[in-house]
């Protein structure tokens, strides 16, 4: 691939509209150009990185029995209607109507549509076990499309989807993904940690996701994580044991009173006033899911966790309150909002930690007061449910030895135990041995095409650009003429060019007529494992000149064992 013969459109500059340094670098190193918020055309060098990746991820998903098919991306919302996720999802779907004003959906996954498939060519389990897949275009509307490939609203997904009789059937299906996924993320040259995660609208039983860890902005998920056993979840997810008890809980309970704090909304504040410590604090946090109105109660020490916050609600997601309906709810503004007195058209879930304090203190519902000495028999509960984030330092709830660490990570993969959610929606059923038709047991599973290569960017560069992981790099080998107007050496070039070329490596050929500077500093932004430079010293001294990215240190190697020097480097 000669470079004045193809498409690769580099910047000097970083894009200002762009955060992440993946993002960054993929504008700046010509891989990618912006079409509108969240969606992304694919040049020349995206598109082998992509084919690589999607390569692998192939061939790993036909060695553990899976077969690929493709499903339109065009959907009728009549299937989506019946599984709920129509309006699950909310505004996320992308919603459209036809010529004929039918509603259509363009899909951001596929259960509803194989499992459609499926319902209607199955019929005796001994069709089972069944795994088909596909790489394709996806859709999400995502309400803040942000940070390149990694938050898009148009992507590309390998997306996989399992069918058993049992449960017992699952289980081996999941764990076979599971071996493809880290077998092919592997092979792509990334590290991967599989962490719980939660099914979320998906539905199921339980959930992983495949986390690549990054110390940058880039890791848009908190991971938390043993050192001492196995165990790791993403913050949704993760488990959180209970702190020590405040003294108030062995306390016996006071009649509780109305105290004057002024301006003191925050905990902090609060804290400071009073001279207590955050754990004598229940916040009242005021959401909303769908039509219900909720009021979470937590410990003043510790962050509500929406997801967990949504399950105990019975909803799909929880939504806060706005300043003007918390005080039109409570009579006061955001920061002295309490339980005590709230109407029955509040559904009160607390915390397990805050069900067994005494002798607490919450907002009274009125501009800068607060009550002390308030107990479980002042106002009514609910609901009692596990509500709060883990945290870091926090005891493992696993082994209950270790502190869970904190580290952040891109999601690049996910897999889901379904269960029967679709399959008895859509009434995709199986007739056992004695004639009963029994639904199909059924798991999901996604890996992020176009989010496993910005991840690898992340994941894999310096301040001079992009480094690439060999096995997903766009070229093997990146050839500079130092001066491609001095005609002996742009032969010479153009030999090694042939010669590398015809050894089975992919080479871009940097044969441009610019300065020598220019020429590598491309090299160093585009990324490409090898480089090696053609100039003149080199020449007359019968060597080449071969380059790592990620090495500082350049070394020669002569003519004539430049390629097998470069193949034995690549594949030992």
């Amino acid at each position: 691939m000669r470079m004045s013969r193809t498409f690769i459109p580099t910047l000097r500059e970083d894009p200002a509209e762009a955060e992440l340094v993946s993002h960054k670098l993929l504008l700046r190193a010509g891989y990618i150009r912006k079409l509108t918020a969240g969606i992304y055309i694919y040049l020349p060098l995206m598109q082998r990185v992509l084919a690589k990746i999607s390569r692998i991820v192939r061939e790993e998903m036909d060695k553990a029995g899976a077969f690929e098919i493709t499903m339109p991306v065009l959907h009728p919302a009549e299937l989506w209607q019946k599984t709920g996720r129509y309006n699950d999802l909310g505004p996320e779907l992308m919603r459209l109507h036809d010529r004929h004003d039918r509603p259509m959906v363009l899909g951001g996954t596929h259960e509803e549509v194989v499992t459609e498939l499926v319902k209607g060519e199955l019929r005796s389990y001994r069709k089972l076990p069944l795994n088909l897949y596909q790489i394709q275009v996806k859709f999400r509307d995502e309400i803040r499309p942000r940070f390149g490939l990694m938050r898009g609203r148009e992507f590309i997904m390998k997306d996989a989807y399992s069918f058993d009789f049992d449960e017992a059937g699952l289980d081996l299906s999941y764990q076979k993904m599971v071996d493809a996924y880290q077998a092919a993320f592997a092979r792509c040259g990334l590290d991967t940690v599989m962490v719980e995660s939660d099914t979320g609208a998906m539905g199921g039983k339980s959930a992983h996701e495949f986390m690549v860890i990054v110390d940058t902005e880039g890791g848009e998920a908190t991971i938390l994580s043993c050192p001492d056993c196995d165990y790791a979840a993403n913050l949704e997810r993760a488990e959180s044991l209970p702190k020590e008890q405040p003294k108030s809980s062995s306390e016996a309970p006071r009649p509780r009173s109305a105290v004057d704090t002024p301006n003191a909304k925050t905990i902090e504040e609060v804290t400071d006033f009073l001279n207590v410590k955050a754990n004598r604090l229940v916040k009242t946090l005021l959401y909303r899911s769908g039509d219900q109105l909720i009021a979470a109660l937590i410990r003043g020490d510790r962050q509500i966790n929406e997801t967990k916050l949504a399950h105990a609600a019975g909803g799909p997601t929880v939504e806060m309150l706005d300043g003007p309906t918390v005080e039109k709810l409570t009579g006061a503004p955001v920061g002295f909002a309490g339980p005590v007195g709230l109407g029955r058209e509040v559904t009160v879930i607390a915390d397990e930690e805050v069900a067994v304090m005494v002798n607490f203190i919450v907002g009274a519902n009125a501009r800068d007061k607060h009550l002390v000495d308030v107990n479980l028999s002042d106002f009514r509960i609910d609901k009692t449910a596990v509500i709060r984030g883990a945290e870091p330092a926090e005891r493992c709830p696993r082994c209950r030895k270790g502190r869970l660490v904190s580290r952040r990570g891109i999601e690049v993969g996910n897999t889901f135990k379904l269960g029967t959610k679709y399959s008895q929606a859509l009434g995709a059923t199986v007739t056992d041995d004695a004639g009963n038709e029994r639904p199909i047991i059924m798991g999901s599973y996604g890996i992020g095409i176009t989010r496993t290569a910005q991840a690898a960017v992340e994941r894999f560069h310096d301040e001079r650009g992009i480094i690439w992981p060999g096995p997903i790099a766009p070229a093997d080998c990146h050839l500079v003429c130092a001066n491609s107007d001095d005609a002996a050496l742009a032969r010479a070039a153009d030999q090694v060019y042939e010669s590398l070329t015809q050894a089975g490596l992919f080479v871009l050929y940097d044969d441009r007529v610019e300065r020598a500077g220019v020429k590598f500093a491309d090299a160093d932004l585009i990324g490409i494992p090898w480089r090696v430079t053609v100039g003149a010293k080199g020449l007359a001294k019968g060597t080449w000149e071969i380059k790592r990215r990620d090495r500082d240190a350049a070394e020669s190697a002569p003519f004539d064992q430049l390629v097998d020097r470069l193949k034995q480097e690549m594949w030992p």
